[in-house]
């Protein structure tokens, strides 16, 4: 999974796993702050033209198209996503 794609060209509904930005280090620390960070699962809400909307960490969060052409992506196979997340489910409620 070494192909890189960028942030804006990501159609909505799909989920991308983040591999890095491109930027200086104060958007660097600005998209940090906001959950973004390397190895990270980002969905695409929406994706029209404006800025993009995406899904993040159970948060929503809205970039700027611009700010978007900064950030690199790799696809994920959905169906390991789906496996890792309910193991990390199962994992959460066992610690409880």
């Amino acid at each position: 999974m070494s192909n890189y794609s960028i942030l804006s060209s990501i159609p909505a509904g799909q989920t991308v796993q983040m591999a890095r930005i491109n930027a200086g280090r104060r958007l660097k620390h600005r998209l940090t702050e906001l959950g973004l960070t390397p190895g990270v699962k980002v969905t695409i809400v929406q994706n029209n033209g404006g800025p993009i909307l995406i899904s993040v960490r159970d948060s929503r969060i809205a970039i700027g198209r611009e700010m978007a052409t900064k950030i690199q992506v790799t696809q994920i196979n959905e169906q390991v996503f789906i496996q890792n997340q309910s193991a990390n489910i199962l994992a959460n409620q066992h610690i409880k």
